[in-house]
């Protein structure tokens, strides 16, 4: 009995009626046996491959069906328009400006609306200023695809990664540093910076004419590699290869980043690949040379060695000479690039710090040399506020943009009526964003704030919230009586009251939750105060000697008096 129970067990089992089989039968039995288990034991092992593969396959599948249902019970709590196919919204934003439909939308359905781009693509656009506040702080992540675009054109990087946890440290040391002590670089780079770009227009101007976005976008170029590299920038003989290289990329790096897989096989993309190659050795080559003026400049004997080394560099670039002031910073550009993980592209931060940069400050740079043009009066009050600000400072160049509010208000406004980008968008990679409002937004969706219509929106600006009032920022302190001074706001455009009876304060534009030009929140761009300042003083030194006005298309002519 206990043999005949033995016998059934080995026999169940293949791996064991194997040795059963050749214990008891003779040699060509043996081999006979030994390659029918093995192709037993190789079949058996397929099936379970393959049976785990289906398991597996079949449990991921339904993950994600049962996430697609939970994304689709969630977004029917959302309010917004029906959706007119199974592809949602997407035909009706290619026949419709975004903008314009979320305009309609909001207008219809309420401060919090959706919009469906695909079966499992949910776009959700937030207008109130308060709930918009609330869910910029919540929401931490940017979309993978702005992720995805700065690594194809630059490689890995810890600062423009989509997930927060991967840049905040980065993003702090940035901020510490951009705001700190390279922001004392643009009391004294604008004067420099002003003549540079001055001569490449002439430059321009004298093959042809020129328009107003050529340049805002040389102007925004000159004026963020002046205050990040120093002298060293502008008396860099590749700028102008630099400056080309980085706005092709800028026209191709969305469109690259869109593909799902990348796109190896596009003859296109190598192309593109290999202009991002040409940029990362030349963004190399700058840091070099600023690398060797910092060790030259320091190398020689600090008393009997300074006024040499000084002369050497206004020789090279032809006026007083800052690069003490950027070289002793030197370091804080090798923070920004040092520490670099195994994966991280070297310069990869500094590539794309000046592609963000400079898209952002040549918009905000254009759109006020728009609004200079159309309102010549602004131009003049500013131009008075200016010189009236050299002559109380003493110092001819390095403007106190701190005693020009007005100066200051226009470039607020500017950057209120035209933002960089009429979308500020984020997301929740991991988890559900619940607002205090009551509505759950599924983590995966596309979180949008629709600026242009946030930031002139009635509610929040008054009835005049569609027009140019740099005066919405300022406020004025009257000499009452002795020494008390009265604040009073400015609701309209008033006339410049004199400096002995008035004087202007700056409001605090970030107090207002519907200025959104730098975000907010926790992914609020960390160079507001840094592009702020230099755009400022840029300005005060370009509009202390020239006059911006209309021509045929776009021209800068001298100021009457100037020198």
């Amino acid at each position: 009995m206990k043999s005949c129970t033995a016998t059934t067990t080995a026999t169940s089992n293949p791996f064991l009626s194997f040795f059963v089989r050749a214990w008891n039968s003779g040699s060509c039995d043996y081999s006979l046996d030994t390659s029918r288990f093995l192709r037993d034991y190789a079949v058996w092992e397929i099936n379970a491959f393959l049976w785990i593969s289906l398991i597996t396959i079949t449990c991921l599948l339904t993950n994600k069906l049962f996430q697609l249902f939970k994304l689709w019970t969630q977004a029917r709590k959302i309010p917004g328009p029906p959706c007119p196919s199974f592809y949602g919204h997407f035909n009706t934003v290619s026949k419709q400006s975004l903008t314009e439909l979320l305009s309609d939308s909001h207008g219809d359905y309420g401060s919090v609306v959706k919009l469906w781009l695909g079966p499992t693509q949910l776009l959700v656009s937030i207008k109130e200023p308060e709930l918009i506040k609330e869910m910029l702080l919540k929401a931490k992540d940017k979309l993978p695809l702005t992720g995805k675009a700065f690594r194809l054109a630059f490689g890995r990087s810890t600062l423009f990664a989509s997930s927060f946890v991967k840049v905040e440290k980065r993003r702090e040391s940035l901020a510490s540093e951009l705001n700190g002590r390279l922001i004392e670089r643009a009391n004294v780079i604008p004067t420099k910076a002003v003549d540079c770009i001055m001569e490449k227009l002439h430059h321009i101007m004298g093959k042809g004419s020129i328009d107003c976005k050529m340049v805002s976008q040389h102007m925004a170029f000159t004026l963020l590699g002046a205050m990040l590299f120093g002298d060293t920038f502008l008396a860099w003989s590749k700028a102008t290869i630099y400056e080309e290289l980085l706005m092709r990329i800028a026209k191709d790096a969305c469109f690259w980043a869109s593909y799902s897989v990348t796109p190896f096989w596009e003859r296109g993309f190598w192309r593109y690949q290999r202009i991002c190659t040409k940029l990362k050795c030349l963004t190399q080559d700058l840091v070099q040379q600023c690398s060797k003026n910092y060790k030259l400049y320091h190398g020689m004997d600090p008393v009997s060695d300074n006024e040499t080394a000084n002369a050497g560099m206004e020789a090279t670039v032809g006026s007083k000479s800052y690069s003490g002031i950027f070289l002793q910073d030197f370091f804080s550009l090798e923070e920004l690039n040092c520490h670099l993980k195994a994966r991280e592209e070297p310069c990869g931060n500094i590539m794309g710090m000046m592609f963000h940069g400079c898209l952002t400050t040549a918009g905000l740079i254009s759109n006020m040399l728009v609004r200079l043009v159309t309102h010549p009066e602004t131009q003049h009050k500013i131009y008075s506020e200016i010189i009236m600000a050299q002559k109380g400072s003493g110092e001819i160049d390095q403007p106190n943009v701190e005693k020009m509010p007005l100066l200051l208000a226009t470039v607020y406004e500017s950057a209120r009526l035209m933002p960089a980008g009429p979308l500020l968008q984020r997301c929740s990679l991991k988890h559900d964003l619940r607002l205090k409002s009551g509505v759950i937004i599924p983590a995966g969706a596309i979180l949008v704030v629709p600026v242009q219509l946030v930031q002139m929106d009635d509610s929040s600006w008054g009835n005049d919230a569609a027009k140019f009032n740099p005066y919405r920022f300022l406020s004025t302190t009257e000499k009452t009586s002795g020494s008390l001074n009265k604040d009073i706001s400015v609701a309209g455009p008033v006339e410049l009251l004199d400096q002995g009876q008035s004087s202007f304060v700056l409001n605090d534009p970030n107090k207002n939750p519907a200025f959104l030009p730098f975000g907010s929140g926790t992914r609020a761009c960390v160079c507001q105060k840094f592009v702020i300042q230099g755009i400022a003083r840029l300005f005060a030194s370009l509009l202390e000697r020239y006059e911006v006005c209309p021509m045929n298309n776009f021209l800068v002519r001298l100021q009457p008096g100037s020198k």
